[in-house]
Formats: C-alpha cells, structure tokens, sequence
C-alpha cells in the first residue's frame, strides 16, 4: 500500500510504503548561481544550506526557484509557491524536534 501525501500547494511529494520507511522527497530551493557550463547551479534552501544541482533539465536563471530531487533540478517553481512550500518545511521540522 502506498500513501501519497501533498502539501496544501502540491508541489511536495512524500511516498511511503506501508511497512517501509523508505522516503523520496522533492525540496524547493533557489538558483544564486549558475556554473558550468549551464548545467549546474548552486541552489539555497532557504536555511543557508547550499548545494551544487544539475539544471539541465529545466529552463532556468539566477533568482528562479526550482524543485530539486536527487541532485537534479525537476521542475521551475513560482516565488510565492516555492517560499509557502519551505515554510511548510520548517513547520514539519519543528513539530518533529518537540516531540
């Protein structure tokens, strides 16, 4: 069995199996830098973490934010979309850390 979890904008995709913790989640971030070649980018998620991703799956310039899953840039996010998604984040994060 499969559940599927969407956050209210649906743009977080969640899949667990039912007696596996087995995870595979899609983070927003935002391009600060294209490098490379175009095909890489280093992305900021929002909590000053940084990290290289490969963009060359999407049409994308500084300033954008993405969809990143696996070190690859999936999809191009709206601004509002992408910061009400990493809020959502924060909150699951701290729920998680008082229990």
């Amino acid at each position: 069995m499969i559940k599927i979890i969407l956050s209210a904008i649906e743009k977080v995709y969640i899949l667990m199996f039912y007696n596996r913790r087995i995870v595979c989640l899609a983070i927003p971030g935002k391009i600060i830098k294209i490098v490379d070649n175009d095909d890489l980018a280093i992305i900021d998620y929002g909590d000053g973490t940084k990290r290289k991703v490969n963009i060359s799956l999407v049409n994308v310039k500084n300033g954008d934010y993405v969809l990143v899953h696996a070190g690859f840039a999936i999809e191009r996010l709206d601004e509002i979309e992408a910061k009400k998604t990493l809020d959502l984040f924060r909150e699951l994060l701290s729920n998680a850390e008082e229990k």
